[in-house]
């Protein structure tokens, strides 16, 4: 008979989850798959015949048996053979049909009773659900325990080797049993593969605790138990080979191959069959083309751009020294510039000033003049435009400061709607994502993820790059319990009520929550500790948590180590250096009965005990405690609201200061206190602030959210940019001479710089206003506040500034002190002021015009200078390659959040990625339709079907990120309800469902062992072989019995009862029409630790899924809980090139309309483009990723970046000239404004940036920032000046004396 092999069978209690903990963003790898294994050698009532040593020992015979029938039982009711041999016996008729309907190999005699075939047979039925799936493993496997049991031919193979006595009968104590090696390796080969889809693993990890060959599988189902313990009662010897003089042979009953035709199993179950091995794997990707130079390998791409630099540094190189003195010849033979001809005007000329800034009036136009060059029309209108203005606000400032502020006060008064929205997935997911589609319709039809507390406790490891010690020991473990019992004591106040754990936990089945500890060794009982072994039973666990009752959970289910461990490699568990102790709560998607409003509540307390108990509890053991709540994230981003507002302050302070100092003359210490501009700085950062406050309070009067980011960084934005026009108007004042009228200084002033003011404005508004199509919505919501406060800053530059800029000036030159213009100071104690152009140039200025012009102009120096930016710029797109999309999301938070040290806890800790579901979309069950065939994996499913692709992928994980083949409710249903599976699918005699027999009401755990009969007697299977159509039930079958199957319990008999593994699998709402309208398949993705493998695991999983799609005709997509939030990622090199597009073609039109001029938008275009590439390779460096962030950034810094070009372009087009001496003369003029104004401007600003709490202020604005203000810096009064003295435009607009008497003519003849 059967060794009394009853298989501690899987009980799966629930559905796998993992609920990310970052709503922006990080990921728990929590299994959450919990079952119930009972895998054992149970001895039957009918064990081996053993002969005797007084009677014929030893004989070995056909028609002989070795043992038979049963002489006794133990005293945990496990029954023992009789070890006397005897003659096999004929059964009866009824016997005979039974033993030929589970063992086809045995004919005629037996050497089995009545008794012990039931005993097999009610035994075997708990391996039957393990195997059914693949019938040639289940034939193998059963022919071995019928051989065993039944056999005619017993005494040929079965050797018994030692007896004892049971209540005065002798009964086996142990035996030999000789197998042939074909049998041993064809019955390992056929069941090695087969999947027990309810676990995601293979069936072997239960039946054979893991074997890996057919001795490690013999030897653990020979293994002697015992008594109370699950296992065999006496000892199997299982041997290969035989002496001669033994008089025994080897059984070698017939053996099945997986890939048998007649036996067939599926493709996952036997990847060895020659069906599956025509699988044409998908298309691997193409590696990336090498040059090997010696020791050397290059990328095609890089070696390609090399080449490509080196033909163009050439052929610059060329170009500048044969054509640059003939381009000076042609430039010098121009007319007479109007610069040389200056006392003679005509009629129509008035008013030629020192400056040389003309406006030439002649009936019906307006001829403005600059430097002796021509403006465009365009330029010509603004300027004209502005020199009106300007006179006019500066004829009536208080009106024009009143109506201005009035404007901007009245949309601050939006602000009383302002909101702030913290949830992250309202944060970064965008309207109509495709994932965010997929999850709702997954929580609306399945079932949502739960919410995960976790704790993470670590060694230290002695030396800097020593190997942490074992975390498994005595002292550790009794910490872990202390540490247990103050969690299980947090009490939580929730409107007047206290919550604790057991009231949000997960309770699969019973009271007891699943917490994934190593205390589910002992139960999570204390006092099971020193009873059940200590530290020794820890680790005896670690290797028989699938088969051994003392190991099983407080929840009745095995605990996985790998899911409670961390630090080891392989299976060493011992080694392990972590305790994860995982809490999963319930959660809710609409918030039902306030559940999570409770468990969010319970996670506060959580966490505070966290930091105020448990962290030095653990750090006085010489430990480390990492801990993470579902709210810590969202938590965590409220508090970063705080967390940088001192720093924002003073970088807004430093700017302030600088701005006052830069704005003020000091060339008089002793009118220090007159010329000083502290109060009109002051006044330009209040215009800042009141144009974000504007810009809020409009977009919260329409009912927009808004941002942390908002909140914290616009108004730097905003001020970096608004205070390189504040210092260029104001210096373009101060260069007016001081005679003139403060109305005409003030118009003259707009006139000059109005245009560049107005081009850089608009360049920036629109950058900002491109972040506007980005689809995430904190970026979008961003980049539109951003754009809509610099429009408003602009305005009010122009307006309240220019005429806050009339009163200082008046103040000024009434001798009133700044800060309190109400004190006036006596003119005899003042030095007459004097405007920068009619005294000495600054330390600066002279700097840019005697030096760093004249080197600029050296023709060797050129050469160098664009040899270099362009290699910068190569490299730079050859780096731009290397940036990885992503945002990670300890970047995010604080750099004192404790959420840092847990992310690195759960990237260097945990062993299993996150669950990965393939869901489908309208399963068509009946028994016309295909679908079944081609979800299904078992026997007689199509070779291609889902669940056979699956399986083929996770052979594959390093491509397709699958780590494992897919539990499977559809498989595990037909195998439920297969007449095979006679102890599943079962009805009474009025066709209500029965129960397995060791469940109730067929038997009572009070009632001691079950046993046969009683209230199921007379059950009988759901199904007979003919009433199923090709083992498939037909659609009535189907509907009536899937809801038996979700509602079963798992237990011994029958492992494959659906409830808790598949209760939230499929969606039975609607399903009595023929189709479920959603399941799922669940398996898991590879461990994935850095941004790129989330990216790269949820491309995979669409690819995949796409493929399956197609080929099976039906509706396939991938869901895991991390999906929401990389989407975004799939697409965000696109979404970067087209919005840097957009931005570079709105500002060359701008340029183009404002110019009038193609090539001089084209040269702007060029640098642009060449800083953002150059930022990108910068980022590229500093490792900075690309992200929604880091996109609405690059975005902006080219509207930023214009600031640093237009001033210089504008200058160049207005001077008189050859191309050097007009680039000369253009950073003479604008240069110490674009350096003083601009570039130190946003470097005080940025590098206050360092000091920030958080990580994202210093990476994606410290380190961003910093890098757009050198690249400007450089490419604006370097680059630029280089390029516009070899290529620039020609002077087309130069104003000769000729030409203004031809206007003058024209004008006198007309009227």
């Amino acid at each position: 008979m059967i060794p009394s092999f009853s298989f501690l069978v899987v009980a799966s209690l629930f559905q796998a989850r993992i609920q990310l903990p970052f709503t922006l963003f990080a990921l728990i790898s929590f299994p959450m798959i919990f079952y119930s294994s009972m895998l054992s050698a149970e001895a039957t009532d009918s064990q081996l015949l053993l002969i005797s040593d007084a009677t014929s020992r030893g004989k070995h015979a056909e028609e002989y048996c070795a043992m038979y029938d049963i002489c006794g039982e133990r005293s945990d009711g496990k029954v023992l053979n009789c070890p006397y041999g005897s003659p096999s016996v004929k059964p009866d008729e009824l016997l005979s049909a039974k033993i030929q309907s589970l063992c086809p190999t045995i004919n005629g005699n037996v050497c089995c009773t009545v008794a012990q075939f039931d005993t097999l047979r009610a035994q075997v039925q708990q391996a039957i659900p393990f195997f059914v799936g693949c019938p040639a493993c289940l034939r193998n496997f059963l022919n071995l325990f019928c051989e065993l049991s039944c056999s005619p031919n017993q005494s040929l193979f079965i050797n018994v080797t030692s007896t004892s006595e049971v209540n005065g009968n002798m009964t086996v104590d142990g035996i030999d049993f000789f197998v042939t090696d074909t049998f041993g390796e064809g019955l390992y080969n056929s069941c090695k593969d087969v999947k027990f889809g309810t676990m995601n693993t293979r069936a072997i990890d239960f039946v054979g605790a893991g074997a890996r060959n057919f001795d490690e599988w013999f030897a653990f189902i020979g293994q002697k138990t015992p008594p109370g313990s699950p296992g065999s009662p006496y000892y199997i010897n299982f041997k290969t080979s035989v002496t001669d003089s033994s008089g025994v042979g080897l059984m070698n009953t017939s053996v099945y191959s997986c890939a048998d035709t007649s036996l067939g199993c599926s493709c996952g179950d036997c990847p060895s069959s020659p069906m599956c091995s025509d699988f044409e794997p998908p298309p691997h990707k193409k590696d990336p083309c090498l040059i090997t130079i010696g020791s050397l390998k290059l990328r095609c791409f890089d070696f390609s751009l090399a080449i490509l630099y080196i033909l163009l540094v050439s052929a610059f190189a060329g170009w500048a020294l044969f054509h640059g003195k003939r381009e000076k010849r042609r430039l010098g033979s121009d007319g007479e510039p109007l610069l040389n001809v200056m006392g003679d005007s005509g009629n129509n000329i008035n008013n030629l000033q020192k400056n040389e800034n003309l406006t030439v009036e002649v009936p019906g136009r307006v001829l403005e003049v600059r430097n002796g060059a021509r403006l465009s029309a365009v330029q010509g209108y603004m300027s004209s435009f502005y020199r009106s203005y300007g006179s006019w606000a500066a004829r009536n400032p208080g009106l024009v400061l009143s109506s201005s502020l009035a404007i901007v006060l009245l949309l601050c008064l939006g602000l009383i709607f302002f909101k702030v929205e913290t949830r992250p997935e309202k944060l970064w997911v965008g309207p109509g994502s495709k994932a965010a589609e997929e999850k709702q319709f997954f929580d609306r039809h399945l079932a949502p993820f739960y919410r995960i507390e976790q704790l993470i406790i670590a060694t230290i490891p002695e030396s800097k790059h020593g190997k942490p010690p074992s975390i498994v020991t005595e002292d550790n473990i009794l910490l872990l319990f202390e540490i247990q019992n103050k969690v299980d004591g947090i009490r939580a106040n929730y409107s007047g009520s206290l919550v604790s754990l057991s009231d949000i936990c997960l309770k699969p089945l019973g009271q007891e929550c699943a917490t994934q500890s190593i205390l589910q060794y002992f139960q999570m009982d204390p006092d099971n500790y020193d009873d059940y072994g200590g530290v020794e039973h820890t680790e005896y666990c670690f290797q028989h948590y699938t088969s051994a009752d003392t190991c099983l959970s407080s929840f009745k289910a095995p605990l996985d180590p790998t899911t409670a461990l961390g630090g080891f490699s392989g299976n060493n568990f011992s080694e392990a250096s972590a305790f994860i102790i995982t809490y999963p709560v319930n959660n809710a998607v609409n918030e039902v009965g306030n559940e999570n409003a409770k468990a969010t509540a319970w996670e506060k307390a959580f966490i505070h005990l966290a930091e105020e108990e448990l962290l030095p509890m653990v750090q006085s053991s010489n430990l480390t405690l990492s801990f993470s709540a579902e709210s810590s994230i969202e938590e965590e981003l409220k508090r970063e609201s705080t967390a940088d507002v001192m720093t924002i302050l003073v970088s807004y302070l430093v700017m302030f200061a600088y701005i006052s100092v830069t704005l003020g003359d000091t060339s008089h210490l002793s009118s220090f206190y007159i010329s000083s501009k502290v109060l009109l700085g002051l006044s330009g950062v209040m215009l800042v602030m009141l144009s974000v406050l504007g810009s809020v309070g409009f977009f919260s009067a329409i009912g927009v959210k808004s941002t942390l980011i908002i909140m914290e960084v616009i108004p730097f934005l905003v001020l970096a940019v608004g205070v390189d026009n504040m210092c260029i108007l104001v210096h373009a004042v101060k260069r007016e001479p001081v005679s003139l009228p403060i109305e005409e200084r003030i118009s003259n002033a707009l006139g000059e710089v109005g245009p560049s003011v107005t081009l850089a404005s608009l360049s920036e508004i629109l950058a900002f206003a491109v972040g506007g199509f980005i689809s995430m919505p904190a970026c979008r919501i961003f980049s539109l506040f951003a754009a809509l406060a610099v429009l408003l800053d602009f305005l009010l530059q122009v307006t309240a500034f220019v005429a806050l800029v009339t009163f200082d000036f008046l103040r000024a030159e009434d001798n009133r002190v700044d800060c309190f213009p109400c004190i006036k100071v006596p003119s005899s104690s003042v030095e007459p002021l004097e405007g920068i152009s009619e005294g000495q140039d600054g330390l600066l200025t002279r700097y840019i015009k005697e030096v760093h012009a004249p080197i600029l102009g050296l023709w060797w120096v050129q050469i160098v200078v664009i040899a270099v930016f362009v290699a910068f710029t190569l490299a730079s797109i050859a780096l731009c390659t290397r940036v990885e999309p992503g945002l990670e999301q300890k970047v995010v938070l604080p750099r004192d959040s404790y959420l840092q040290g847990y992310f690195n806890n759960v990237s260097e800790y945990l062993r299993i990625g996150p669950p990965l579901y393939f869901v489908v979309k309208d399963h068509n069950y009946s028994l016309q339709s295909n679908h079944t065939n081609q979800l299904c994996s078992i026997s007689q499913c199509d070779t291609n079907s889902l669940l056979n692709e699956i399986s083929r992928a996770s052979l594959i994980p390093k491509s397709s990120y699958i780590a494992k083949p897919a539990a499977s409710w559809l498989d595990d249903f037909l195998v439920w309800i297969s007449p095979e599976a006679f102890g599943c699918c079962r009805k009474f005699i009025n066709g209500s469902y029965c129960p397995p027999d060791d469940q109730p009401p067929c038997c009572s755990p009070d009632e001691g062992p079950c046993g046969f009969g009683g209230v199921c007697k007379d059950c009988t299977t759901c199904f007979r072989h003919a009433e199923l159509v090709n083992d498939r039930p037909s659609t009535t079958q189907f509907r009536e019995k899937l809801p038996w199957f979700l509602d079963a319990l798992p237990s011994a008999d029958c492992a494959k009862g659906g409830h808790g593994a598949y209760t939230n699998s499929v969606d039975l709402n609607g399903y009595e029409s023929g189709v479920i309208q959603a399941s799922e398949f669940r398996t898991y993705h590879t461990p994935v630790n850095r941004q790129g493998d989330y990216v790269n695991a949820m491309q995979a999983a669409r690819e995949f899924s796409s493929r399956i799609s197609d080929s099976l005709k039906m509706h396939i997509f991938p869901y895991s809980v991390f999906y929401i939030f990389f989407e975004q990622y799939l697409d965000i090199w696109r979404t970067a090139l087209i919005n840097i597009s957009t931005a570079l073609g709105a500002i060359f039109l701008v340029c183009l309309v404002i110019t009038s001029s193609l090539w001089s938008s084209a040269i702007i275009l060029l640098v642009l483009a060449m800083i953002v590439v150059d930022l990108m390779g910068i980022m590229a460096i500093l490792d900075i990723q690309l992200n929604a962030v880091s996109v609405v950034n690059l975005i902006m810094s080219i509207g930023i970046a214009v600031e640093f070009c237009v001033h210089i372009l504008h200058a160049f087009l207005v001077s008189s000239g050859d191309r050097g001496q007009r680039a000369k003369t253009a950073l003479s003029t604008m240069g110490a404004s674009v350096f003083s104004g601009i570039t130190l401007t946003k470097l005080v600003g940025v590098i206050v940036l360092w000091f920030s709490r958080s990580e994202i202020f210093v990476v994606y604005y410290f380190q961003m920032y910093l890098a757009l203000v050198v690249i400007g810096f450089l490419h604006g009064l370097v680059f630029l000046p280089v390029v516009l003295s070899l290529c620039g435009p020609t002077s087309g607009h130069t104003v000769t004396k000729e030409e203004l008497e031809d206007e003058a003519s024209a004008s006198s003849y007309r009227t």
